[in-house]
């Protein structure tokens, strides 16, 4: 095993975690600011007002994009464990 090889994998890892956590995070911050856009104009300063809609948000955007999300998390750990003999020999 080369260190290529080694940072190829750790790439391919990152990538998969960044696409992974996409959909979750830009729902949170759409809402987020959104929410905040709210209080800072009507100044209700209510810690639910922003908690409950991104908690809601987040579950939809779980609901979505959890499939995808599990098909590629598997389709990336086969394609893992299918070169770990060729990394070991």
């Amino acid at each position: 095993m080369t260190d290529t090889e080694i940072i190829e994998i750790a790439m391919q890892t990152m990538m998969v975690a960044l696409k992974l956590s996409a959909p979750v995070l830009a729902t949170a911050l759409v809402i987020g600011f959104t929410v905040s856009l709210f209080q800072s104009m009507t100044q209700i300063q209510e810690f639910t007002l922003a908690f409950v809609p991104k908690l809601v948000g987040v579950g939809v955007a779980l609901l979505i994009s959890g499939n995808w999300m599990l098909h590629t998390l598997m389709t990336f750990t086969t394609q893992l464990y299918e070169r770990i003999p060729a990394l070991l020999g």
